[in-house]
């Protein structure tokens, strides 16, 4: 199923496809779907990103970037960062190399806390396409992540949840610049896994409804410049595209 969150006369509202339209819902992390009567045709939807967060975190593989023995790290982006599809990406000047970041993130569904890794996924309620848009040379004076990562629209998500993905821990990823494949991976490259991730942030933080878990970029970085079309495209999800300005 998917779930999107779209431009309405009413204002902002989340809608699940069925038969070439969005049917529109009350509470897409409701444990039943219950249905408004309003709908939207699939060729008129304009898309926002499928939620707002509270929090977003990025994953840091630290096993395969660093010499150092550190297991997997998390960090906080600002959801202030986040943009939906088609929006501009506004990529910072005088700051070093803008990369796109193409990864799979995880919509969290309901509350959760120390998950296992036989009850994480219970937790998710589906998953997007994400852009971890990052100025990559400010990595080497910032270990925080502050700084390269927190551009206007520098979190491009959606363009909807997918809440049947078939395998999450394999899942193909590819980056589009300008219409030219740039790179082309997927989770099963990720030495963290997506269960990994859930479980390890949730030792440490309670996740709510409609937070961000960005599972990592395996191999999937890719620089771009003012002008370009960025479209991250993960495989059983769709196509998130957005321009660089």
């Amino acid at each position: 199923m998917r779930i999107a969150r779209i431009t309405t006369a009413a204002g902002p509202q989340h809608a699940v496809e069925r038969d070439g339209m969005w049917h529109h819902v009350a509470d897409p992390f409701a444990a039943t779907l219950r249905y408004t009567g309003g709908t939207t045709p699939f060729s008129e939807a304009t898309f926002l990103a499928p939620v707002t967060p509270a929090v977003v975190l990025g994953i840091g593989h630290n096993r395969t970037l660093n010499d150092h023995p550190l297991p997997i790290q998390a960090w906080h982006k600002s959801v202030h960062t986040v943009a939906p599809p088609g929006g501009a990406i506004v990529a910072a000047r005088d700051r070093g190399t803008v990369h796109a970041e193409g990864e799979l993130a995880a919509i969290i569904g309901k509350t959760a806390t120390n998950l296992t890794a036989s009850n994480a996924l219970e937790h998710v309620l589906g998953y997007t396409c994400v852009n971890d848009v990052t100025n990559v040379d400010q990595n080497a004076v910032d270990e925080r992540n502050f700084q390269g990562k927190a551009g206007v629209n520098y979190t491009p998500l959606g363009p909807w949840i997918e809440t049947e993905l078939r395998n999450p821990e394999h899942a193909g990823i590819d980056v589009y610049v300008n219409g030219t494949a740039k790179a082309n991976s997927g989770t099963f490259n990720l030495p963290s896994s997506v269960v990994d991730c859930l479980v390890y942030v949730t030792t440490w933080l309670t996740l709510e409804p409609g937070d961000v878990v960005m599972t990592g970029a395996p191999a999937t970085a890719v620089p771009v410049a003012p002008g370009d079309r960025v479209d991250i495209v993960v495989e059983g999800i769709g196509a998130l595209s957005n321009t660089v300005a």
